[in-house]
């Protein structure tokens, strides 16, 4: 883990931070506009008023844990498919919080900020690049954070806000959702050596769905996932499955 609170610094300018953040963010306005956009009207043609995707965008921070909770919302209530839903698909963000750790010390009163906002972006941007020269590190941590979270929350804002008034039909937009999943795995798959890892998900995710039907698959399939790849681990690990 590279530390950068271990030796005396000097504080840096404020204003060049700010301008580097925006900078080196701007891609991910890129991204986040057409995610978020489809985000906002996608939860407005569920029924939802535009204030809710507003909130969840400003409070959930987590694209794709925000789309499946749309469609849940809009399901039967089920609390705790909803929490096991959320704690496994942002399982990662607990090791993003152990790998900033020592970058995030000494940050004083934007900690608590800057650990709320930490996502999928801004963990690359911080946890693997330099802070830029003559910028002040805690707050070139704290504009780039803020920057990405604004760039996700506008983005929603704005489709849910035009969402009854866009020039084209909506309908359909639902498939956002497995569609980003889909780029997800197809990612995922090329980049793997061997395809272990992923087909066994993909069978036991078919097995659950025939066994037990659309509505309550959900659970076991991950279940069955998480328990499969805790017993094959180190076979699936030499065989370059699972990383």
């Amino acid at each position: 883990m590279t530390g950068t609170s271990s030796r005396p610094e000097k504080t840096g300018s404020v204003a060049l931070a700010a301008r580097a953040a925006f900078r080196i963010s701007l891609p991910i306005l890129v991204g986040f506009g057409f995610c978020g956009f489809s985000y906002g009207v996608y939860m407005r043609s569920l029924g939802f008023e535009p204030f809710f995707p507003v909130v969840m965008a400003m409070t959930i921070l987590a694209g794709s844990l925000e789309f499946i909770m749309a469609s849940m919302l809009a399901g039967p209530f089920a609390p705790l498919t909803a929490f096991v839903m959320g704690l496994v698909v942002n399982a990662r963000h607990l090791f993003y919080g152990i790998a900033m750790l020592d970058r995030y010390r000494d940050t004083g009163a934007l900690k608590p900020y800057l650990i709320y906002g930490l996502i999928d972006e801004t963990f690359s941007i911080l946890g693997m690049g330099e802070v830029p020269e003559g910028a002040d590190r805690r707050w070139y941590y704290f504009f780039v954070t803020l920057f990405n979270e604004s760039y996700w929350v506008l983005s929603t804002a704005a489709g849910a806000f035009s969402a009854g008034n866009l020039p084209f039909d909506t309908r359909g937009i639902e498939f956002v959702l497995p569609a980003l999943f889909i780029a997800i795995f197809v990612d995922s798959w090329q980049k793997e050596k061997q395809h272990a890892g992923s087909l066994l998900g993909l069978a036991v995710t078919l097995l659950c769905l025939a066994s037990v039907g659309a509505e309550y698959f959900l659970l076991p399939s991950m279940g069955l996932i998480v328990l499969f790849l805790l017993l094959l681990r180190r076979r699936l690990s030499s065989a370059g499955g699972v990383r």
